[in-house]
């Protein structure tokens, strides 16, 4: 059975940032991850980690300026990128996360021979840094009519980049949801490179609702994730219909189930 995390920049948005927490850990969840938690102070992260027994997951690198989508890939800005990738380890470490999600950013189509051989300069370093902390990197595909001009587009093009990178604790974030989009052949895609993949995510297609309508068959995928032993989370990074906790009918039957 998938083991269900709760991402907080998506789930229980009525409640402010700090009371998610035992919000997600209430309705039955284990786990959680974050995308820009930088406001929030990490002992309070942690310490209400520690309270509701919830396993910290991923966060996400900084964008960069108003307007960029992260740096990773950015040809001219390793030097924002450091800083930005030193600020989320460091945020990660603090409360006691597993892996940091390395935002690739906008390219334009002429830079992106450049920004390649960027990535994946700027993903060793980083690897190395993270492999002394104890954590995994991740890069995800994401897809183009949500991100126009985002540099990593493809699960075929994250599996290359991680193979030139040739670093054992950097992996593929394959959501689902942005998989579909631009590609589909979802159940197949996966098994192929799952050797690769060190985290999952789900949203409904095309609306980015619970993972209880749409053109995805969840119910086939989890029976897939199962049956090939995927042994990580799968991280619900969708926007609710509604009051959160209204739309996780979907999810009793996977054991995310409310604590009295």
């Amino acid at each position: 059975m998938p083991r269900f995390a709760a991402n907080l920049a998506c789930l229980f948005t009525e409640l402010p940032a700090i009371e998610r927490f035992g919000a997600a850990a209430a309705a039955g969840f284990d786990a959680v991850e974050l995308l820009f938690p930088y406001d929030v102070p990490a002992s309070a992260v942690r310490a209400e980690l520690a309270r509701h027994g919830l396993t910290q997951l991923g966060v996400n690198t900084p964008l960069g300026r108003d307007g960029d989508a992260g740096l990773a890939a950015v040809p001219g800005r390793q030097r924002e990128w450091a800083d930005a990738f030193k600020r989320a380890l460091d945020y990660a470490v603090a409360i006691g996360g597993r892996s940091v999600h390395c935002l690739a950013g906008y390219v334009p189509v002429e830079q992106r021979p450049a920004a390649e051989k960027v990535f994946i300069d700027n993903l060793s370093r980083a690897a190395q840094a993270a492999e002394a902390a104890g954590l995994m990197l991740l890069i995800e595909p994401i897809n183009p009519r949500d991100r126009p001009g985002y540099f990593l587009d493809r699960v075929e093009q994250a599996a290359d980049i991680i193979g030139k990178v040739g670093r054992g604790n950097v992996r593929i974030q394959f959501d689902f949801y942005h998989v579909q989009i631009f590609g589909g052949d979802l159940i197949r895609r996966f098994e192929t490179h799952l050797p690769l993949i060190g985290h999952v995510q789900i949203a409904a297609v095309p609306s980015r609702h619970e993972p209880d309508e749409g053109e995805i068959n969840y119910r086939e995928i989890f029976a897939a994730l199962d049956r090939l032993h995927y042994p990580g989370f799968v991280a619900c990074e969708y926007r609710p219909r509604g009051r959160t906790e209204d739309g996780l009918t979907w999810a009793r039957p996977y054991g995310v189930v409310p604590r009295v």
